[in-house]
């Protein structure tokens, strides 16, 4: 189970990886992003993939073309229809029609200079050793594929007569109809996708800086955590020395982007990519459930309240199947009144406790939780979000703190604006 539609990946994350020429690679990026493995293994070997690409970044970094020749060779390869190409007929019917042989030409020669290029500069260059076997094998079918076009050879002809010759578009039409016949068309088009789609994640990544998480079974730290959208972001050390972490601040501290900055984290190692941090190590989770942005839904007729209650309840019953949970609730139970909240409050704390191979972030306004036992007695971490009075005013450093924050601002601040003369 993944509730992750608070983090806005689609919308706000995706963008930072996408730098794609084509709609159809587009859809490949927004696929390995928005689609995370589910399996260990195949974490890993998209992490191995994207650390291949990483490694021979000097080769591609200036990898471009035309979005216009691609779209253009796509819809010609869409054309061909199987088993009905004669040689003899097409060189009768471009010798008498210069229409047809105009646009086959054109099309052709944009074929030659396209594969060459992509062929010749980027991926008969690619060290291939770099990559997982299987992968590699992938890339060679891709190069074989450009390859037996002889574009090479096609390329020569055209810078030197600036043209090409009936007999050459009947030679590269044949080979067309051919690849298209045995199925080899489509599973290049699903190559290119993917290779391009890996191409642009490794730019993101490279461009931004972020690296990739280890996984290990009972260790949770994340360092030079951020969120990557901000402009200047203060970065943050964590580490889970329990499986309930109990996060206090005032109001604007910056608990919610903190929470995020983690579940991004989370999320991206799980989707094989790499994070907004300097070092991550984490366990691997079956569920992650982020619960930042609720609100009330007119569709389904919940409250506020009520759709905390559903999305602890569908984390509650993942843990008690035995699976690990990596879950965030931002001001837990803020949907009800504070006595229900208090109480409720305790109790599922005390209970989450139990589950000792999830994660449970919680963020609280709930200043009487700090009686509990299970926080005097250490078996709850708390952490703050820094805020210091300078002169009676609120500085927000945005920096983590081990133990908890006390400080109320809302008054200061209430006070500061002149609410209080306007009311009296």
């Amino acid at each position: 189970m993944a509730n992750t539609a608070d983090l806005h990946i689609e919308d706000e994350i995706l963008p930072l990886f996408d730098f794609t020429f084509n709609v159809f690679s587009g859809k490949a990026v927004r696929r390995l992003i928005m689609e995370p493995p589910g399996k260990m293994e195949e974490i890993l070997y998209r992490h191995k993939i994207l650390k291949g690409y990483i490694a021979n970044y000097e080769i591609w970094k200036d990898y471009s073309f035309s979005r216009f020749n691609l779209a253009e060779i796509y819809d010609f390869f869409q054309t061909f229809g199987e088993g009905d190409f004669s040689a003899e007929n097409m060189k009768w019917k471009l010798r008498f029609s210069e229409k047809e042989r105009a646009q086959r030409r054109g099309r052709l020669i944009l074929l030659v200079r396209l594969f060459s290029k992509i062929q010749a500069d980027y991926l008969g260059k690619i060290d291939t050793t770099l990559f997982p076997p299987e992968y590699a094998a992938e890339l060679d079918l891709l190069n074989r594929f450009l390859l037996d076009f002889n574009v090479a050879h096609y390329e020569k002809i055209y810078e030197k007569k600036k043209t090409l010759q009936v007999v050459h578009i009947v030679e590269l039409m044949a080979i067309i109809t051919e690849k298209v016949t045995n199925g080899q068309v489509e599973s290049f088009w699903n190559r290119w996708f993917l290779f391009e789609a890996y191409l642009s994640i490794s730019k993101g990544i490279a461009a931004h800086g972020f690296v990739f998480p280890s996984f290990e079974t009972s260790a949770f730290s994340i360092q030079g955590l951020y969120h990557p959208l901000l402009k200047n972001p203060v970065t943050n050390d964590i580490t889970a020395t329990r499986n309930v972490i109990l996060l206090t601040g005032p109001n604007m501290s910056g608990k919610s982007t903190f929470l995020k900055s983690v579940s991004l984290c989370v999320y991206l190692g799980h989707a094989g990519l790499a994070v907004p941090a300097t070092k991550a190590v984490i366990p691997f989770f079956d569920n992650i459930s982020v619960a930042i942005n609720l609100t009330d839904s007119i569709v389904s007729g919940y409250s506020h309240f009520m759709t905390e209650i559903i999305t602890l309840k569908n984390v509650v019953e993942e843990a008690l199947q035995g699976k690990k949970c990596f879950a965030v609730f931002d001001e837990l139970f803020r949907g009800t009144n504070i006595e229900d909240a208090l109480e409720i409050s305790m109790a599922t704390i005390k209970g989450l406790t139990k589950f000792t191979n999830s994660y449970f972030f919680i963020s609280t306004h709930l200043h009487q939780l700090k009686a509990m036992e299970e926080i005097n007695n250490g078996k709850v971490a708390t952490c703050f979000i820094e805020c210091q009075l300078e002169e009676g005013i609120p500085t927000f450093t945005y920096k983590l703190k081990e133990g908890w924050s006390d400080l109320k601002i809302g008054r200061i601040l209430f006070e500061k604006e002149g609410l209080n003369e306007m009311l009296k």
